[in-house]
């Protein structure tokens, strides 16, 4: 018998060879089995008992299992371990299949391939960060970018050579990508750089001619003209989507936006590394918190937090665009009431574009239905009071899309329960009045319930037993219960006429009667019946949603719009922002510039911030570069994030950490601070460090900012020094973009005086009894030292190295003055490091007015004796205070 397959196993085995590269999640009853390497894996993967259920081939089969109402959460687990999911539904009704014989196996189908990409469930998604999906396609050399967020229904498509591929998978930042089969290894090795699961595809998902047939066909249009031009590689990417949401999705496709094409000069470019650098939308660390994006973060809505992130990553190029997004902001300010009461209306917004897409995808449930009924709810009340606001364009666009929705809502505020459950199948979700049958049906239902209660208290005063219940399962269905000691009275007659025994347990006795049979299936007819009602009821409601998908989707996106303007304008009032001037010069005139994350730190910390001045304004095609110099630890590093980031919130159409702030046009923005190994590719810091400048000396144009911090720091001094050295000349000469160049090689500022547009800066510092106090102001000027020794006492080195250090750092500087010979002398004659204690510290000297001043409890003074004591303290100085020990 052990090499025979059963039906059961035969099915699974035909079903999971349709599914080779994912793990076959095979219903059965309340439970998700898996089987064979399947459960292996899963099992390690997920840390759940790996048990065997018979033999196959003469082998025992490895199986586990999870429980199906909470197997969303196991799904996570799988993606984020670079598994794919193929769920496998009952797709038959056990009773059915009883009809085609006593062994047939309930139907099954696989209804849905969970992968990264094709994430819609809220408790599997961040509500405020994109899920994107990508497709990278390249026809004989031109290649495009696709991507789509099918739980938002958001669809791009832009124009991608290669060398743009990483910038942009930086930005967007999607889970998983799409290539076709046979695609060139470097640009894997991108995809994978950028934290993406690469799925291959065949060629033909990625045909140009069926994807314009297959995009056609999604939309319903004839044309694709109405949407835009696209070139062929645009239409094989967005094919190539398409095709694969049909396979996982299996034919339910997403209701997806109409696809819009972006072009990369639209946008402020940001490389992979600047990103990182800056920690625009992450931090250093890893997650969301320390970032640029976490710290201005004001929004209420999901919707809204997501168009933040999305500005953010993406800051505009388009003057007009920028400026409309400042007045908007500016007109929130203004209008202080007005934007509170926005705000208010807008905490009660729930995200009603995951809604729509579970809708759409039949994946969705009655709080989904809640979900649009509140949202449109909210848009109604918010746009009654934009109406006569007389705000600026970008409200207006936003109020007419909140206008038209009464049906809907109202017929959604009829037909639902002010709160309903999560799943159709447990009704109860529609309002008592909405549906004539459904309130007949649940009276008998309910009715039906208090006859039991009824005759329950009959049968107990029949039979004299005052303890006897009617109780139900799933097996009996109705029955009355009784312990065994009064068991036998009702089997005895004349008892026994009317209760009709069917079961004994080990502690009671049931029975039943011809009346309560028949209540009962008068009772359970009316609850499946109410049930069925409700669950035509959600398809109709649904469907009424969906035939205004596109109108509720443009209220999502006014919402979200309405949201961001509205938590700008609350930053800008509680920080202390300026709106910035943003126009076609080269100019870069900071006033009182901050850093919004750091500043934001020194607050909780209840230390202020010292705001610094930028003038970085390029004349004509020349270049402006500031070569900023001072010890570690001063804020150099702090001052160059500071400036790119002030750019980047002005173009993204934010207010601006300064008092004022004059920007010409940035196109892109380039940073190289801080660099670590790549041990991966076997790359040294040194080497990641010329890679990323070589970047930026390769693609900077003259409305580029650019900052770099020690350039050649990773190799010999003199080696470091040259690098830097050359950099700094092609920036000016070649890239002629505006620059911000720290760097601790002094040589290097004597530069200011022979390039036209070098000018030199440094952090101040002062010295006090040997050690150094950093002041974090930049003012005109170089540095005349590094200061080295001292941050390295600050940072706790032993003494005796510090000492040491001082002692070996004279010797090269003098030895520097008298020339190189005399250097290599004095260096040779240096007595080897001695690991001596350091000597104990001798007494500190007090004078008398300090010794006067320590005896004193200022609590206990009186006025006179206070008013005494300075006039006694003022004679101890004036007499210089005679030292004591």
């Amino acid at each position: 018998m052990t090499g025979q397959v059963t039906p059961m196993m035969a099915q699974y085995l035909e079903i999971k060879a349709q599914n080779r590269d994912a793990l076959l999640f095979y219903r059965m009853g309340d439970f998700y089995e898996m089987f064979f390497q399947d459960a292996v894996a899963a099992a390690e993967a997920l840390d759940i008992a790996l048990t065997k259920r018979g033999k196959h081939q003469g082998d025992d089969i490895p199986m586990c299992g999870v429980p199906a109402h909470s197997a969303e959460g196991y799904f996570l687990t799988l993606i984020r371990k670079g598994f794919r999911v193929a769920v496998c539904e009952q797709t038959e009704d056990p009773a059915e299949a009883k009809k085609r014989g006593s062994k047939s196996v309930v139907r099954r189908e696989v209804v849905r391939l969970v992968t990264p990409g094709t994430l819609t469930e809220d408790t599997l998604l961040e509500a405020r960060h994109h899920n994107y999906l990508a497709a990278y396609a390249d026809i004989r050399g031109e290649a495009a970018l696709a991507w789509t967020d099918i739980s938002t229904g958001a669809f791009h498509v832009m124009p991608c050579p290669l060398v743009r591929l990483g910038p942009e998978l930086a930005r967007l930042t999607p889970r998983e990508v799409l290539v076709a089969d046979g695609t060139d290894d470097a640009a894997l090795m991108i995809i994978e750089e950028a934290g993406a699961s690469v799925t291959p595809l065949a060629p033909s998902s990625f045909d140009s001619g069926s994807a314009e047939r297959r995009i056609e066909a999604l939309f319903q249009v004839k044309s694709l003209e109405s949407f835009g031009q696209f070139d062929r590689p645009d239409l094989a990417a967005m094919g190539a989507i398409i095709d694969y949401l049909e396979m996982t999705q299996k034919g339910k496709l997403p209701l997806l936006r109409a696809p819009t094409r972006t072009l990369a000069q639209r946008m402020m470019q940001i490389d992979a590394a600047t990103r990182r650098n800056l920690e625009l939308t992450s931090s250093m660390h890893g997650g969301r918190a320390g970032s640029l994006l976490a710290t201005i973060d004001r929004t209420l809505t999901a919707g809204g937090a997501r168009l933040l992130e999305h500005r953010l990553s993406s800051p505009s190029t388009q003057i007009a665009v920028v400026q409309e997004r400042h007045e908007a902001v500016s007109a929130s300010l203004e209008n202080d009431r007005l934007s509170n009461a926005l705000r208010d209306a807008l905490r009660k917004v729930p995200d009603m574009d995951r809604a729509l897409s579970r809708l759409g995808l039949d994946r969705g449930g009655p709080r989904d239905l809640a979900a649009i009924r509140n949202g449109l709810a909210e848009a109604e009340h918010i746009h009654d009071q934009l109406a006569a606001s007389g705000l600026p364009e970008v409200f207006q666009r936003a109020a007419r899309a909140l206008d038209g929705h009464q049906t809907l809502r109202s017929l959604l505020d009829a037909a639902l329960v002010a709160e309903p459950p999560l799943l159709a199948r447990d009704g109860g979700f529609i309002a008592q009045g909405f549906h004539q049958d459904l309130d007949e049906t649940r009276r008998l239902r309910d009715e039906g319930r208090g006859v039991i209660a009824g005759m329950q208290a009959d049968y107990a005063e029949q039979s004299g037993i005052s303890s006897l219940k009617i109780k139900h399962n799933n097996v009996l269905g109705y029955f009355i219960e009784t312990t065994a000691t009064h068991a036998q009275k009702m089997l005895s007659a004349p008892l026994s006429e009317t209760f009709i025994h069917r079961q004994t347990t080990a502690n009671a006795v049931r029975f039943t009667t011809v009346e309560l049979s028949d209540l009962e299936t008068r009772i359970l007819n009316a609850g499946n019946r109410a049930l069925e009602i409700e669950k035509t009821l959600f398809q109709s409601l649904r469907q009424a949603i969906l035939d205004e998908n596109e109108a509720v989707g443009a209220a999502a996106a006014a919402l979200a719009e309405i949201d961001l303007i509205t938590a700008l304008a609350d930053l800008a009032r509680s920080e202390d922002w300026v709106r910035p001037q943003i126009d076609d010069s080269r100019a870069f005139e900071i006033d009182s510039g901050r850093h919004p994350v750091v500043e934001r730190a020194l607050q909780k910390a209840g230390e202020p911030f010292i705001a610094n001045d930028c003038d970085l304004t390029a004349e004509g095609h020349k270049a402006a570069l500031t070569l900023l110099t001072g010890p570690n630890m001063a804020g150099k590093s702090t001052y160059l994030r500071q400036n790119a980031l002030i750019a980047i919130l002005a173009q993204m159409g934010s207010f601006v950490p300064a008092k004022s702030a004059h920007i010409g046009l940035v196109s892109q923005v380039f940073s190289r601070v801080g660099a670590s190994d790549d041990l991966a590719r076997g790359r040294s810091t040194f080497m990641v460090e010329m890679v990323e400048t070589a970047a930026i000396l390769n693609q900077a144009d003259e409305r580029a900012l650019v900052i770099l911090d020690e350039i050649g720091r990773g190799t010999a001094t003199y080696d470091g020094l040259s690098i830097a050295w050359a950099t700094l000349e092609h920036l000016h000469e070649v890239n002629r973009c505006r620059a911000l160049f720290a760097t601790h090689y002094h040589e290097m500022t004597s530069l200011a005086d022979r390039m036209e547009g070098v000018q030199n800066a440094t952090v101040a510092v002062r010295e006090w009894d040997g050690d150094v106090i950093f002041l974090h102001e930049v003012r005109p000027g170089a540095a005349d030292r590094s200061y080295g020794v001292q941050v390295a006492k600050l940072a706790g080195l032993p003494g005796s190295v510090v000492s040491r250090a001082h002692e070996v750092l004279d010797a090269l500087e003098k030895g520097e003055r008298e020339g190189g010979d005399r250097q290599k002398a004095l260096i040779d004659d240096l007595p080897l490091f001695a690991a001596t204690p350091v000597a104990t510290p001798q007494p500190v000297k007090q004078s008398a007015l300090s010794e006067r001043l320590m005896d004193i409890h200022p609590d206990m003074l009186t006025p006179k004796q206070a008013l005494d004591l300075i006039y006694e303290l003022k004679a101890l100085d004036e007499d210089g205070g005679t030292e004591i020990v």
